[in-house]
């Protein structure tokens, strides 16, 4: 019999709920052996609605972009550094486009057993759970999907990794 779980990946976005997923991701991927990957998705489809809503310039759009690109960076390099610090190795990858389709791409892509995310965000409307997009990748991703929750718990379990 093959292993439940040969290949994670961690949706990170930038909230402190995708870093406890992350520290969840590295704690998992240590015990079982597994490859890990952190995705970051850079949300170009949301400036695009932003500029379509002319709520953006055209280079107002370009230097946002920019800084989204910077904190994908930023955080995708965080995620690397705590994996090290436990001697998990991780693929960072990144991608541009729209956030639910991009996780669903790059589940299928990476062949991946376990998606894992942080806690989802409360919704307060209808509109909110259609817009709400690591929920419309859970709901859509071919693979288990894992939400992680109780930042404190999860903060032990690595720290004694």
């Amino acid at each position: 019999m093959s292993k439940p779980i040969r290949k994670i990946m961690v949706y990170v976005d930038g909230t402190e709920q995708s870093v406890t997923a992350a520290q969840y991701a590295i704690c998992l991927a240590s015990f079982s052996d597994a490859e890990l990957v952190a995705h970051y998705v850079v949300n170009t489809r949301a400036m695009e609605d932003l500029l379509r809503a002319r709520i953006f310039l055209k280079d107002e759009q370009a230097e946002y972009q920019q800084d989204m690109e910077a904190d994908a960076e930023r955080y995708l390099n965080h995620v690397g550094e705590l994996a090290a610090q436990k001697g998990v190795s991780v693929t960072k990858k990144r991608s541009k486009g729209s956030v639910h389709k991009e996780i669903v791409s790059a589940v299928n892509d990476e062949d991946v057993d376990l998606l894992i995310i942080g806690e989802l965000s409360r919704i307060r409307s209808r509109r909110d759970e259609f817009y709400d997009e690591a929920e419309r990748a859970m709901r859509n991703v071919p693979c288990s999907v894992l939400i992680v929750k109780d930042e404190d718990k999860v903060w032990e379990m690595y720290q004694s990794l």
